[in-house]
């Protein structure tokens, strides 16, 4: 049995350094507890990167103290690490979520070949036990379904994680946050709150997700053409609101993108997107139904450059091509980093002609996080004697500290932490704990790799400047150069004849200098080559291509 002074340790391992990759442990004794496991897409600073995992080494480490992983909604950034954690434990461990969420996660399993976890569905107001931790869910309002919040109690005191959320009195689907159960909580006493921090910068209420509604039915209806919505795939509250304005007005509804089939497909079977079989066409059935009958439900609302929208706006997609007549909406904003990408989309869209609506233009999207009024007001409900902003770049979980001290937390009790910071409560009084293994891993293809400063440098390198090859060969008696061959890749330089035929000379002429001398060695030759290719080509074109040089005795 655990002492009464044992330590309740709340490490976030990912989450507190971007929007993504959320993941917080919770450990008692011999317990352990996990919320969340997700990822986050990679940027511009690492080319070729799929995925960005977090580091839970110290998941693995402690895998025996495993009691749960407690999904709070169906996004990405929540759900994304999953399948490669379950693959690395070597014991099956419950998951616990909505019923929607564990339909979501099923498929991203299925697609790696995880074959019967252990589902445990829970709803609003369920109350589960594991280990020293007994863990009720509440409802909370966000741009997806049936997403919870969480209360800890055990032993060392008692812990609110919000998960994402906003206060949305007027929900699609009609299930309000439970603020009954986050009363309840704040009076019964919540020693540290953790809280969702994105839109901590923004002042006000976050409007009603019914309050897109009005405006998407409005260009839908008045669209002299077809009409593309790029949204994201599991905001399944702005899918129905798609499909209900697209039967009001007479459009069929075509749905494209894999991820956009997948969800659809999944909430429509488990009664979460309501819309009846005829009004839902196949893509390659378009052509059969007049323009102004069609509205195109895709992906690409975050200008991923693979997505239907984005094969749509280059002429690539398949079975569907955007024309001048056609009107595309963007119902989505851009995540931090993804904003270039979004404008390059747009841009390609401009050049067809077609009309493009988006939040500047229209009340075609509304966020699913709280804003500063909402975040108040979840500080007044709770009424936390300790405060740790989740969820949030930098910025936000300062500027959500800030809100935590406005609303009466002292400051000393205000934690702003690091991924791998941990905090420590005792007997209800909380401290900063030791730090543990943290950062991030990458998803590279088929691999899951520690991060490589080096190879995301030398892949920056060969994308800014190029790579050339040098093969010299030289015979091994003599010791004299008998061919050398400049080859270039991504180097604008490589196709000028004459440069290319003094970056031969050069390299022949070090090696056959280096060569001259006695015992100097190939990699010492292989040295020689390269900084004479490095400095002709800096002199002449003043780039520094990735050099590799080849030397061979023959």
């Amino acid at each position: 049995m655990p002492k009464k002074d044992t330590a309740l340790k709340i490490i976030p391992l990912g989450g507190l350094d971007g929007i993504g990759k959320n993941m917080t442990a919770f450990e008692y004794g011999g317990d352990m507890v996990l919320v969340d496991a997700g990822l986050m897409f990679p940027d511009e600073a690492q080319p070729g990167i799929d995925l960005i995992l977090p580091d839970y080494t110290y998941v693995l480490e402690h895998e025996d103290k495993l009691r749960g992983i407690i999904i709070t909604h169906g996004h990405e950034d929540h759900t994304g690490a999953l399948p490669f954690l379950l693959q690395d434990l070597t014991r099956k461990v419950p998951i616990y979520s909505s019923k929607l969420t564990l339909g979501i996660i099923e498929g991203k399993l299925a697609e790696h070949n995880i074959r019967s976890p252990k589902f445990r569905e829970v709803n609003d107001g369920s109350t589960i036990t594991l280990g020293a931790f007994t863990i009720t869910f509440f409802s909370m309002t966000h741009s997806i379904p049936a997403a919870f919040g969480v209360f800890m109690s055990t032993p060392a005191g008692t812990v609110m994680h919000t998960g994402d959320f906003k206060f949305d009195q007027t929900p699609i689907d009609g299930r309000r946050p439970n603020f009954q159960a986050i009363n309840k909580f704040g009076a019964s006493g919540v020693d540290l709150l953790l809280s969702d921090s994105t839109n901590a910068c923004r002042p006000g209420f976050t409007p009603s997700e019914a309050a897109v509604g009005r405006d998407l039915r409005h260009v839908i209806k008045n669209a002299p053409g077809r009409v593309f919505v790029a949204a994201f795939s599991s905001h399944i509250h702005r899918l129905q609101q798609i499909c209900d304005a697209s039967v009001a007005v007479g459009r069929k509804v075509v749905v494209t993108g894999r991820s956009m089939v997948t969800n659809t497909k999944v909430a429509r079977e488990l009664g979460y997107l309501k819309i009846d079989e005829e009004n839902i066409i196949d893509a390659y059935d378009v052509d059969r139904i007049p323009d102004e009958k069609i509205v195109v439900l895709c992906t690409g609302s975050q200008g991923e450059p693979l997505s239907a929208l984005a094969r749509m706006a280059t002429g690539e997609h398949k079975s569907l091509s955007i024309h001048e007549s056609d009107t595309v909406i963007i119902s989505a904003t851009p995540i931090p980093g993804n904003e270039k990408s979004v404008q390059s989309i747009v841009n390609s869209l401009s050049k067809i002609g077609c009309e493009i609506f988006d939040k500047s233009k229209g009340l075609v999207h509304v966020s699913g996080h709280a804003s500063q009024e909402e975040l108040k007001l979840m500080l007044a409900m709770a009424k936390p004697r300790y405060f740790m902003p989740v969820h949030g770049e930098a910025q936000h979980l300062r500027a959500h500290a800030e809100l935590g001290v406005q609303m009466g937390v002292p400051a000393e009790r205000v934690f702003v932490l690091d991924n791998g910071d941990s905090l420590e409560m005792v007997r209800h009084k909380v401290r900063r704990g030791r730090a543990v293994e943290s950062g991030v891993v990458f998803v590279d293809g088929g691999t899951v790799t520690e991060a490589n400063p080096m190879v995301l440098r030398d892949r920056q390198k060969l994308g800014a400047d190029g790579v050339v090859t040098c093969t010299v060969v030289i015979g091994k008696r003599r010791r004299s150069v008998s061919a050398v061959e400049v080859f270039g890749r991504g180097v604008s330089s490589s196709t000028d004849a004459l440069l290319m035929g003094e970056a031969q000379a050069a390299v022949r002429a070090q090696v056959e200098k280096l060569a001259a001398a006695d015992g100097t060695t190939l990699d010492a030759l292989r040295r020689g080559a390269r900084n004479a290719l490095s400095n002709l080509l800096w002199n002449k074109t003043h780039t520094r291509p990735m050099i590799i040089p080849v030397v061979m005795e023959v």
